[in-house]
């Protein structure tokens, strides 16, 4: 085939790739729910954590500051920002302290307002209350809350919508000037605004993000405002865009590297072209099996699995490496493939133990790096070779090469007792260096940096948000039942708050009373005729006019006969917000939660809490429990994926010796890897566990090779090339992702380098066969 002919048939390659890729992008679903990655939840704080993590209304919650003006425009900015959002349908809520008792109770609502006030819980509607309350009324008029108090008093001369809302406040909610929230200095107004997208959709969250920060720029108009935007939807993106800028430009750079260090090696423009092609096809082989076997691909799996299998760049590499004249690429191929074979059995053989976990992100990322290697492999070995060019040049022939051979046969050798010693330091240092083994805590893990989640808590602390990590929970039925259950457990939670075991506290029955409850209030309320006579009695004896409140009596009677207020009665209001948040229906079962504000002595929650039929979750320890299960779960799956591993290597290489010698630098660099990191006072997470098996596939690559060149010098040559190209182009490309400010880039990137260094050294002492001073194996 003549080189033109090579040349078309790999741009042709190239082309099937990229309809490949564009037909597959198409159909790709992308998914962010991180739940995915997380085991089955057991616990109830757990299964409260989980969906918490995607739909809770805890992960739709953006918290916004504005600055860098006076307060009068602040608030004049706070305002119109929240007039833009509230028309916006990515949005369920936006609050900014400047809303009235007619947005708290819409009016469709009004009449239910004497069936969720608890004033009928201890006042008749006689005459004496009602004439007390227009006395009342006519001292409010005198006043400068006049104006706030005369809309509403046709319809409510007993003022309970503004009870209502009152009751219906926050804790502690932050300060207001000129009508709106501010920080406690009054140099910054504060709005909560909930979306509708769930915290972990990151396209829903970017939506929100874009249109808050457009109206702002709308309503900030000439004046210096700043706008500060926070919480889990807000990091999201923020991570997100970051992620992306350093994943382009590492990619770029992991890009230039490859293409340079493989013309360096081979002298050749279209090495770096046709070394590309294999490992392009198991990427898009990976996506696909994917796709096909999984409703949506999750965009850990695609930045994993195409880290993961970035082994498979060493596979062209070790094809052109070991070439030489008088031997097509066929046949060159044809003899590599009992080694490379048990190298990429071996690999898959570890991820296809992950099928197994149970988590469904693991078995995504099983499938798509046991296609991904497999394929590239395949290509590899049946199609690269066609494109290669048949009169290489020899890696054999190269005298530097030869003398650095001769520089590492001087090397001593590592025989049993040094192996057993070098393990017995390494486990030492790593069992026994100061610190924990693990790293649990996810907060750890994320790549906010430190000042952003420290501004987030003051904005929390500003706004009264509850605590994030203690929560009161009942499991019931339905939502009758649990709000029966809040509201047999509000008394004990008024006597703790007394006590000063916490600040504050919010359930859905402070604004939603059970219909048992709403019942009671309605066969205390009196019937029209008889509210009637009684009112006109109350009114004939104060200055009102006699037709002053022509909506009260049309209200009451409406109250009488109306059914009991019930969750989706609530659509479409500020009050689903509040107790949606409270109260979560998930298919046959409702769990109340209570938010907890300033919480002392857990303990004495607790203890009340199980009185009552609840329990106080601890969200922090739920986590950590759940991050300890999948954990769990994968060091169980590298255990049994170890003894296939091993099983693979006795069956490709039948001796005991020679599988011993494959196995050991592996094993070695795992130890060493382990107390490197220890020593250093690292802990270790979940991610240190995936880069550990892919630096595990990477040496048993190493070995596996050289043990191959047997003590052939020519073939020992082409197989130290070969090593040695692989592994510069994986350091160099871990090395950078070290460098990232991504925690889970950095732990794989630090890791896998560390790992390449140990296998090739340790692949060289003890795999390699004796070379004599003058070149001959000894």
């Amino acid at each position: 085939m003549t080189p033109a002919r090579r040349l078309i048939l790999a741009l042709l390659w190239l082309a099937a790739l990229l309809v490949a890729g564009f037909l597959l992008g198409r159909h790709l679903e992308l998914s962010g729910d991180l739940r995915k990655f997380m085991p089955a939840p057991q616990t109830p704080a757990q299964k409260l954590l989980i969906d918490e993590l995607g739909e809770g209304p805890g992960s739709r919650l953006l918290l916004v500051a504005l600055s860098g003006s006076d307060a009068e425009t602040l608030a004049a900015q706070s305002g119109a920002l929240r007039e833009q959002l509230a028309t916006q349908p990515q949005f369920k809520l936006i609050a900014n302290g400047s809303e009235s008792a007619a947005d708290a109770i819409p009016e469709h609502l009004r009449p239910y307002r004497y069936l969720l006030s608890p004033t009928l819980d201890t006042q008749p509607f006689d005459r004496a209350f009602l004439g007390g309350e227009l006395a009342q009324r006519v001292q409010d008029l005198g006043s400068p809350a006049s104006g706030l108090i005369e809309p509403l008093l046709p319809n409510d001369p007993t003022l309970e919508t503004l009870k209502l809302a009152e009751a219906w406040q926050p804790a502690n909610a932050p300060q207001r000037l000129h009508g709106v929230w501010f920080d406690r200095k009054g140099r910054e107004a504060l709005l909560a605004i909930e979306t509708q997208a769930a915290g972990f959709d990151p396209k829903g969250q970017q939506r929100a993000v874009d249109a808050i920060r457009s109206a702002f720029d709308a309503v900030r108009g000439t004046s210096n405002s700043r706008l500060t935007l926070s919480g889990p939807g807000a990091f999201s993106v923020e991570i997100g865009g970051r992620t992306a800028r350093e994943a382009s430009w590492i990619g770029t750079i992991d890009s230039l590297i490859f293409a340079l260090l493989l013309w360096l090696a081979y002298r050749s423009w279209k090495a770096p072209l046709l070394g590309a092609l294999p490992l392009a096809s198991g990427g898009l082989a990976g996506l696909a099996a994917v796709t096909v076997f999984f409703d949506g691909v999750h965009g850990i799996t695609i930045a994993f699995g195409f880290t993961l299998i970035g082994v498979a760049q060493d596979y062209p590499i070790h094809l052109f490496s070991h070439q030489r004249a008088g031997l097509s690429p066929w046949a060159s191929a044809r003899q590599l493939w009992p080694t490379l074979g048990t190298g990429v059995a071996s690999t898959c053989i570890a991820y296809l133990t992950f099928l197994a976990s149970g988590v469904d992100g693991l078995q995504q990322l099983a499938v798509f790096t046991i296609f991904g290697l497999g394929v590239a492999a395949l290509a590899t070995r049946f199609a690269l070779p066609g494109l290669i060019d048949p009169t290489p040049r020899d890696a054999a022939d190269s005298p530097r090469l030869a003398r650095a051979w001769l520089r590492l046969a001087r090397w001593p050798r590592i025989n049993a007792i040094t192996f057993l010693l070098l393990a017995g330091a390494a486990f030492a240092v790593a069992w026994w260096a100061p610190g924990a083994f693990w790293q649990n805590d996810l907060s750890k893990l994320t790549p906010v940096p430190a000042p952003a989640l420290a501004r987030d808590a003051q904005l929390r602390a500003e706004l009264g948000a509850p605590d994030v990590r203690y929560l009161i929970a009942i499991e019931a039925r339905d939502a009758e039942d649990a709000l029966r259950a809040l509201e047999r457990l509000q008394p004990a939670l008024q006597q703790l708050r007394r006590q000063g075991a916490f600040d504050g506290y919010d359930s859905a029955a402070r604004y939603l009373p059970s219909q048992a409850t709403q019942r009671a209030r309605q066969a205390k309320l009196p019937e029209r005729a008889a509210m009637q006579r009684t009112f006109n009695a109350a009114v004939e004896a104060s200055p009102f006019a006699r037709d002053a409140f022509t909506g009260f009596i049309d209200d009451v009677a409406t109250a009488k006969a109306a059914a009991p207020l019930t969750v989706a009665g609530l659509e479409g209001t500020p009050l689903a917000a509040s107790v949606g948040s409270l109260l979560l229906q998930r298919g046959d079962h409702v769990t109340a939660l209570v938010s907890l504000s300033g919480l002392d002595d857990p303990g004495a929650v607790d203890r009340v809490a199980r009185r009552h039929g609840a329990q106080l979750l601890d969200l922090k320890q739920a986590s950590e429990s759940l991050v300890a299960a999948y954990r769990q779960r994968v060091l169980w799956a590298l255990a049994f994926a170890a003894v296939l591993l091993a099983a693979t290597v006795w069956f490709a290489l039948r001796t005991p010796r020679r599988v011993l010698r494959v196995l050991a630098p592996m094993a070695l660099t795992t130890l060493l890897i382990l107390a490197v990191l220890r020593g250093l006072g690292v802990e270790l997470n979940l991610f240190h566990l995936v880069a550990l098996i892919l630096a595990a596939g990477l040496g048993l690559d190493y070995a596996l090779f050289f043990d191959h060149a047997g003590d052939e010098r020519a073939e020992q040559l082409r197989t130290l090339h070969a090593v040695i190209v692989c592994s510069l182009t994986t350091l160099l490309v871990f090395s950078l992702l070290a460098l990232s400010s991504i925690p889970v880039l950095r732990a794989i990137g630090s890791t896998v380098a560390l790992g390449v260094l140990c296998n090739f050294v340790l692949a060289l002492l003890i795999t390699r066969q004796r070379v004599s001073a003058a070149g001959d194996a000894a």
